[in-house]
C-alpha cells in the first residue's frame, strides 16, 4: 500500500496526489495537475427547461464546477439544446440503455457523457458512441456502483468485483482506442468504496470521480461522505468529487467545499474556530450564536477582498480566557468570554483589550479591518 502523506516541514504535511491522466471538460481540467473539482446533479426534470437552467446557475454560484443532467429519452435532446445554449457551466449527460441518446447528447453540445457500456447496447453501438465522443472531444465517465455489479457473473458485491466490473467497461473503451476516460466506483458501504478506489488507482491512471452513493441526507450524509471522500483524498486518490445528498443538491456543495478545505485541497480564506464551551463559560453568553454571527459578517464583508489578496485568516470565538488566548493562540484574531457582560479581544495569543459582550462582534470586525485592510 502506498503512503501519500509526506513531511515537508516541522508541522506541515502535504498530500501527494496520485498522478492521473488529465481530461478536459469544457475547459475544466480533471486529473493531472488540475485542482480537485466539485460535481453535482440536477433533480429537476429536464422537460422543465427554465427550472433546470435556474438550478444549474444556483449550483454554479454555490461553487459547483460541473453539473450532471439525466437525459432519459430522445425527446429530451431538444430540451438539452435549450439548456446548453443558456449556460456556460460544464455539463455531463447521464445516459442509460439507448446509445442513440448518448450520440445525440454529444451532438447537442454536452461536455461529458456518463454511460455504462454494459447496458448501452452491442459492441458496434458502443463504437458509434465512442466515435461521436472522439469527434467532438467529449470525455466519457464509466460509472459503476454496488447495484450495477452483475451478480450472475461475479456472485457478490465486493471491492474486487466492483473494480473488475469497472475494468470490464474500461477495456471496451480501451479496445476502441478511446483514452479520455473518467471512472467512478461507488458503494453505499464506506469501506467497500475506499478499498475499491484504492485497488483501481493502482492499476489504471484514469481520473477518479469519488463519492459515496446512497449516502442519505443531512448529518448522516455529511459524516459518511466526509469519511469516505476525505480518506481517499488524504490517500492521494480522487480528482473530482460529489457528495450525493438526498434533497436540494445545493446542500451538497457546502459539504464538498468543506471537505476540500479540510484536506488542504482548497484554500479556506476564512476559518472559524470555536470551543464547545464548559462550566467556565458565562451562562449569559451564547457562543454558538456569536460564532455564527462572526462567520456570516466576515464572509459578507471580507471574503472577496481576502480572496483577491490570496490571504487567509483564522478567527476564534471562545467561551473563556483559558480557551481564548491560550488554546487559540494560533488564531489571527479572537474573542473570549469573560464575566459580567465582558469579553476579551485578542490576537496571536496576546490580550488586546476588554470589550462589552453586546458589541463584541463589531469590535472584532473593526480590529480585523484595521489590521488587514489598513
Amino acid at each position: 500500500m502506498l503512503l501519500y502523506i509526506t513531511i515537508t516541514g516541522m508541522n506541515q504535511l502535504k498530500r501527494n496526489r496520485k498522478h492521473t491522466r488529465k481530461v478536459i471538460v469544457r475547459g475544466l481540467g480533471i486529473g493531472g495537475d488540475a485542482p480537485v473539482s466539485i460535481q453535482s446533479m440536477t433533480n429537476v426534470p429536464i422537460e422543465n427547461v427554465e427550472g433546470t437552467i435556474r438550478q444549474i446557475q444556483i449550483l454554479a454560484d454555490a461553487g459547483t464546477d460541473l453539473v450532471r443532467i439525466a437525459v432519459r429519452n430522445e425527446d429530451s435532446i431538444e430540451y438539452l439544446k435549450k439548456i446548453r445554449a443558456a449556460v456556460d457551466t460544464p455539463l455531463s449527460a447521464d445516459v442509460h440503455f439507448n446509445y442513440k441518446i448518448a450520440i445525440m447528447a454529444v451532438e447537442a453540445g454536452i461536455d461529458k457523457v456518463r454511460i455504462n457500456p454494459g447496458n448501452i447496447g452491442s459492441a458496434d453501438r458502443v463504437k458509434e458512441v465512442l466515435k461521436a465522443a472522439k469527434d467532438h472531444g467529449v470525455p466519457i465517465r464509466i460509472g459503476v456502483n454496488g447495484g450495477s455489479v452483475d451478480l450472475k457473473k461475479y456472485g457478490v458485491v465486493s471491492p474486487g468485483t466492483l473494480v473488475e466490473s469497472a475494468l470490464e467497461h474500461v477495456r471496451v473503451l480501451e479496445d476502441n482506442d478511446f483514452a479520455d476516460i473518467l471512472v467512478s466506483i461507488k458503494s453505499s458501504d464506506i469501506l467497500q468504496t475506499i478499498e475499491a478506489n484504492r485497488l483501481f488507482s493502482e492499476i489504471r491512471e484514469y481520473p477518479l470521480h469519488i463519492g459515496l452513493t446512497e449516502a442519505g441526507f443531512g448529518l448522516s450524509c455529511a459524516v459518511q461522505s466526509s469519511i469516505a471522500i476525505g480518506h481517499l483524498l488524504l490517500s492521494g486518490i480522487g480528482d473530482t468529487i460529489r457528495v450525493s445528498m438526498t434533497g436540494d443538491p445545493v446542500d451538497e456543495i457546502a459539504v464538498a467545499k468543506k471537505i476540500l478545505e479540510s484536506v488542504g485541497e482548497r484554500k479556506a480564506y476564512i476559518r472559524i474556530i470555536a470551543c464547545p464551551t464548559c462550566g467556565r463559560t458565562d451562562p449569559s453568553l451564547n457562543i454558538r450564536a456569536l460564532a455564527e454571527s462572526v462567520e456570516n459578517e466576515l464572509r459578507a464583508r471580507f471574503e472577496n477582498e481576502l480572496r483577491s489578496r490570496d490571504r487567509s485568516i483564522t478567527v476564534a470565538v471562545m467561551g473563556c480566557e483559558v480557551n481564548g488566548p491560550g488554546e487559540a493562540a494560533h488564531a489571527d484574531f479572537g474573542i473570549a468570554g469573560g464575566r459580567d457582560g465582558a469579553m476579551l479581544l485578542f490576537s496571536h495569543g496576546k490580550k488586546l483589550r476588554k470589550i462589552l459582550a453586546k458589541v463584541a462582534v463589531p469590535e472584532l470586525l473593526k480590529e480585523i479591518e484595521s489590521v488587514i485592510f489598513q
